[in-house]
């Protein structure tokens, strides 16, 4: 069991604050202390590899940094649990973003918040500054409009567009829960999901789950007007493509004998006695983030032997986006990708499902300041600090790009 970190309003502030405001910056790759030096950098050496490019904009590869290059990119309209919060209010996350590759990746980071009038100028605008990255990384828009954005940029660009929102929440979800399912001895073919939030993350997860052998007729899906079911005349045809035939209208009734649950939705809209009403050794994912859709005390108290996961660091079981994008990336990028397909997503988490069944290394317990760490119901996926991540998941991604040229 790892051991609870309580983080305090100040403490955050300040450590965005100190000694300098924000997390990243730029460091020159090259020797730059001499005459020599400023005349390789800019002018007048700078000018034969602007004309090698020229010629050749696959030299843009050899002779710039745009192949460890990635653009994290957002408008504001849902970010983490807070909302429309808006493109400069949601730079703080992009920053973490930037820590995050660079970290576990070492890909370089543009945070790029943008303040767009519409889908349609969001798009214009990053389909406009592509040529400078080796990847795009959608974060923190809401739905459906991401949908129409991923769609159209996967179109319009000949680098890998990646929304982190739908399908590394899909990639890790899906990993964690087929752990789960072993530990508690239930086959995705035969358990009833519960899906909570029909937004980016809960559609892309419905989709790759059936991926993943989950049958499409065991997935319910609510959103904040009830079950999505056949007759309702309001869905948009991300929600249509779920609709089930059922009788089914509410949440509390769908989640009458369900064996999952995974909300993406909001804090506390889960209740213990929701949990309760669910079948015998259940699994639920509260992963609204900062706060989760019920707390894990609650949730365990209502139904003993259940496994609970949530997004947050301080609680076991963090189903964490970082456990993955990095790696699909740098895999990506390294296979010169030009997209990333479901084979690269599901290659991940095989991945990560196998990597937390492996013996954990000392390092990774002192990290976590915990005395162990077994494979069960409070260690269903790997920590974000082991090391063995890169070295397990980036090959695999790399060779489903290979495979397939992403």
């Amino acid at each position: 069991m790892t051991k609870p970190i309580t983080i305090g309003p100040q403490q955050a502030l300040d450590y965005h604050e100190r000694p300098r405001p924000g997390k990243i910056s730029i460091q020159p790759t090259k020797a730059f202390a001499t005459a020599e030096d400023l005349s390789l950098a800019y002018t007048p050496g700078v000018a034969e590899p602007v004309r090698q490019i020229h010629a050749d904009p696959a030299a843009a590869y050899r002779y710039t940094n745009k192949g460890n290059l990635v653009a994290v990119v957002t408008d504001g309209s849902a970010v983490l649990g807070l909302g429309r919060v808006g493109a400069l209010a949601g730079k703080p996350v992009m920053e973490g973003k930037a820590v995050l590759f660079k970290r576990f990746a070492d890909i370089d980071v543009f945070d790029i918040e943008v303040s767009a009038p519409s889908t349609e100028a969001f798009i214009e605008t990053v389909v406009n500054i592509a040529p400078t990255f080796g990847g795009i990384n959608l974060e923190d828009i809401a739905a459906p409009g991401c949908f129409v954005v991923e769609q159209s940029l996967r179109e319009r660009l000949d680098i890998p567009v990646f929304h982190d929102d739908q399908h590394g929440t899909a990639v890790i979800t899906c990993a964690g829960l087929r752990n789960a399912l072993v530990i508690q001895g239930k086959r995705i073919e035969d358990v009833r999901i519960v899906i909570l939030g029909a937004g980016a993350a809960g559609i892309a997860s419905a989709k790759l789950l059936v991926a993943c052998g989950a049958p499409k007729h065991n997935i319910v899906m609510v959103d904040s007007r009830g079950v999505i079911h056949s007759g309702r005349d309001d869905l948009n045809i991300y929600k249509e493509a779920f609709a089930v035939d059922t009788p089914l209208r509410t949440l509390g009734e769908a989640l009458l004998g369900a064996d999952v649950l995974i909300g993406v939705s909001g804090p506390g809209l889960i209740s213990g006695e929701m949990v309760r009403r669910m079948a015998d050794r259940a699994i639920v994912f509260a992963l609204s983030n900062p706060d989760p859709e019920i707390h894990p005390a609650e949730a365990l108290a209502a139904k003993p032997g259940m496994i609970i996961a949530t997004g947050r660091s301080d609680y076991p079981n963090q189903v964490n986006n970082a456990l993955c994008f990095p790696f699909i990336f740098r895999g990506t990028l390294n296979a010169r990708a030009r997209y990333i397909n479901q084979d690269i997503l599901l290659a991940a988490v095989e991945a990560l499902a196998s990597l937390a069944r492996e013996e954990v290394p000392a390092e990774v317990l002192k990290a976590y300041n915990a005395e162990s760490m077994t494979f069960g119901p409070d260690y269903i996926l790997p920590k974000q600090f082991d090391p063995r991540l890169y070295d397990w998941v980036v090959p695999r991604v790399e060779e489903a790009a290979r495979a397939g040229r992403g």
